[in-house]
């Protein structure tokens, strides 16, 4: 009994901790919201109504009867609206509609009208006393002020059409409340504030509507039966491992309390080495559509936490990507927006909607030919040797074009990339041949190791695709890594350490693959007319509260 008391204390001590959000120790500060900068009495007030009127606000759920079956806004409007006339009643037609209020008007004391809605659709329920069975008038206009706009409630009725023609349920019994909501919801002045918005999300959500997560479900299944239906297997590889690779990133770091000892551990950056051993096991084609986590700032195109998929099939070229590229955008342009050419939402004030036509062959440049076109003293260089970085840099510094410390070759290289070539890709565009010494993971297009059996799909200025036909020598991957290694002791962070396991699986031999990756956010992004990532992502992180 006195253990029970104290838990009980110590709960009470919590919960006053929490509303007046004072810290805890070892828990993060919690973030301000709307419902806790809220300060007027409209909670105290709605309880105080609700206990005078005898109303349970948090009524335990039950199925309506037989006689009244649920249907949804979405169900009513297909079903009838073009099949009941103006003025028509339907008292043959009962049922029973549920959902959020979104608003509610007071034509009499004995007349509410209520649009109620239910998964982004809307129904509007008439409730006149003269209709409401066992209701009498002071009870019945008690009963109706009491319930304000963002409750949840449900409503029994007939079917029909107003006067106006607006499709109805006339209500014939009184509205019954399932849970209240306790505070304003800003649907007339809207929310609009970023961190407003995204602190509150589920707000945002009711306020500004869930387009762009409802394009992310048609995204991920599109995704998934495009693969399925040429005989991908789909697998989950670890998220949190002792090691990390697969790309160059810099990972979030953590440490088991008890399993791994003082083993750092990691959350992956990338799945690909996993993915390419359950090819060399005999898994010909496997993909996995999962997070990836990289320790890098947040922008329009970045996300630490972020979705992509990953693919890898057997006795494949580079060619069989970029059909399998072509064919997957085209298809799920068209399955999306119902065509394949898609409206962007502008990337500023300055660059107004751009139309991306999926529908034509995607443009290619030679990466290589095409560098060497804008920087012809280039040519005088090895720009895959690593003893060419001092020059190289030297060449940026002269052009002013500026990239941060350290400098490798890669960094060097995907700068000038990002400098001449990005900005020419606004319509899809295959960038081809790479300098070799940017894809530590590909084959090589040629015996002398120059460029790289790779190629990256940028759409509208930014990277959408990066696939290349995998290395599988384990004698040149050990190589490549030892190379990488190089750079990472000269201060480079985001290059992976060496994998030496990942090369022993290679010794059990990986047959020749195609592996191909896309960041999922941005495509959902584009398709959804959204210009910033966190639009597609149900809960982004923010950076904490300043105050």
């Amino acid at each position: 009994m006195i253990r029970q008391c104290h838990h009980r204390l110590v709960a009470v001590a919590a919960v006053a901790r929490a509303q007046q959000q004072l810290p805890i120790q070892g828990v993060a500060r919690a973030m301000s919201t709307i419902a806790s900068a809220d300060k007027r009495p409209i909670k105290a007030q709605r309880e105080q109504t609700f206990a005078k009127l005898g109303l349970q606000p948090y009524p335990r759920y039950r199925p309506p009867s037989p006689d009244h079956p649920v249907s949804s806004p979405a169900q009513i409007h297909a079903q009838w609206a073009d099949q009941l006339e103006a003025g028509v009643k339907r008292p043959d037609l009962q049922l029973s509609v549920q959902g959020r209020i979104r608003s509610r008007r007071e034509a009499s004391k004995k007349l509410f009208f209520y649009d109620i809605e239910q998964d982004g659709r809307t129904i509007q329920v008439v409730v006149s006393q003269q209709r409401v069975v066992g209701c009498d008038s002071d009870e019945f206009l008690s009963h109706n002020r009491a319930l304000l706009t963002g409750d949840i409630i449900r409503a029994f009725g007939h079917l029909g059409k107003t006067n106006t023609g607006e499709v109805s349920v006339f209500a014939t019994q009184r509205i019954e409340l399932l849970a209240p909501c306790l505070h304003t919801v800003p649907s007339r002045s809207g929310l609009v504030d970023t961190q407003k918005r995204f602190r509150n999300r589920y707000l945002d959500l009711l306020v500004n509507g869930s387009n762009a997560l409802r394009v992310r479900a048609r995204v991920l299944r599109y995704i998934r039966e495009f693969l399925e239906a040429r005989k991908f297997v789909e697998v989950e590889t670890p998220i949190l491992s002792p090691n990390v690779g697969g790309a160059s990133a810099r990972p979030f770091v953590t440490q088991s309390a008890a399993a791994f000892g003082d083993t750092p551990l990691f959350l992956r950056v990338a799945p690909e080495l996993y993915l390419k051993q359950l090819v060399i096991g005999g898994v010909d084609r496997v993909y996995e559509l999962g997070r990836q986590f990289r320790n890098e700032g947040i922008d329009a195109d970045h996300n630490p936490e972020f979705t992509t998929c990953e693919f890898y099939m057997a006795y494949a070229t580079l060619d069989d990507l970029i059909a399998a590229t072509e064919d997957m955008l085209r298809g799920m342009a068209q399955e999306i927006n119902g065509s394949p050419v898609v409206r962007t939402a502008g990337s500023d004030v300055d660059v107004g909607p751009v139309d991306i036509d999926f529908g034509s062959p995607f443009a290619r440049i030679d990466v290589t030919e095409a560098l060497y076109s804008s920087l012809p003293e280039l040519k005088a260089l090895d720009i895959n040797d690593p003893c060419s970085v001092p020059q190289l840099a030297a060449i940026l510094a002269a052009r002013h074009i500026t990239c941060p410390l350290p400098h490798t070759m890669p960094r060097l290289l995907d700068r000038l990339i990002g400098h001449y070539i990005e900005p020419l890709c606004t319509q899809p565009t295959f960038l081809l041949n790479h300098p070799a010494i940017m894809s530590p993971l590909a084959k090589s297009n040629d015996a002398a190791n120059t460029t790289a059996a790779r190629f990256e799909l940028f759409v509208n200025g930014k990277e959408f695709v990066n696939a290349y036909e995998e290395l599988n020598d384990p004698r040149e991957q050990r190589q490549r890594f030892a190379l990488q290694a190089a750079d990472r002791e000269a201060g480079d962070m985001e290059v992976p350490p060496f994998d030496s396991e990942f090369c022993d699986a290679l010794e059990f031999a990986l047959p020749p693959t195609a592996g191909w990756g896309m960041g999922v956010d941005r495509v959902i992004a584009l398709l959804a007319g959204v210009r910033h990532l966190r639009e597609t992502i149900a809960f982004p992180i923010m950076r904490p509260d300043s105050k």
